[in-house]
């Protein structure tokens, strides 16, 4: 597994970023994260060895896990990732975004049906992003798809948007003043998922 951060910072846009763990990191760091900009590691998939090999790993790599992959001020940056991705096949780019209604503005001329090697998870928190965002994300051609309900701060249903998902996720927030998670809303997501055979954790 591998970690890709081609650039950070990040804004709140709903109410799962209320204590959102970017800004709290950044805080402590003296960053400003509502300043988007590229990183040091922005090539990271395509850098080399002096043998010519990959310097990152094949395998899974987490990407944009300190900022939103879809996020505006990273639409000029965006193409050179898609390229990179595409070359390194021996990789799975994993990404996760609240910003799903942007997607179908955001992916390269040559998506068409999606890239075998990525893999794209839409977040939502409550009724209302599930609502908004999987109706949205159903409809997209993307091969492989998952959904993150973290942080989870009410029961949802999410079974009318389950065709097609690989994998649901279920959390909360990690911070001192973190909204109550109750169990029974993991377990009705967890059955859920049973009855349409998705994968649970």
């Amino acid at each position: 597994m591998a970690m890709w951060n081609p650039w950070r910072g990040c804004k709140k846009c709903s109410e799962g970023c209320l204590h959102c763990y970017i800004h709290k990191g950044d805080a402590k760091r003296g960053v400003n994260t509502g300043e988007i900009v590229k990183t040091d590691e922005f090539y990271k998939p395509a850098a080399q060895l002096k043998n010519g090999t990959p310097k990152m790993k094949a395998g899974l790599v987490y990407t944009c896990f300190s900022t939103d992959f879809l996020i505006e001020e990273a639409d000029a940056w965006r193409g050179e990732c898609w390229e990179m991705m595409k070359k390194r096949q021996d990789c799975t780019f994993l990404f996760l975004t609240k910003r799903i209604a942007r997607f179908a503005s955001c992916v390269p001329d040559d998506w068409g049906g999606g890239y075998e090697n990525v893999v794209v998870c839409c977040t939502v928190e409550n009724q209302k992003t599930a609502d908004e965002r999987l109706a949205v994300f159903s409809k997209l051609p993307i091969r492989h798809k998952c959904i993150t309900a973290q942080p989870l701060i009410e029961a949802i249903d999410i079974d009318p948007y389950l065709d097609g998902i690989e994998l649901v996720v279920v959390g909360g927030e990690s911070d001192a003043r973190a909204r109550p998670l109750d169990y029974a809303w993991v377990l009705s997501l967890r059955e859920q998922c049973l009855r349409k055979n998705v994968s649970f954790e």
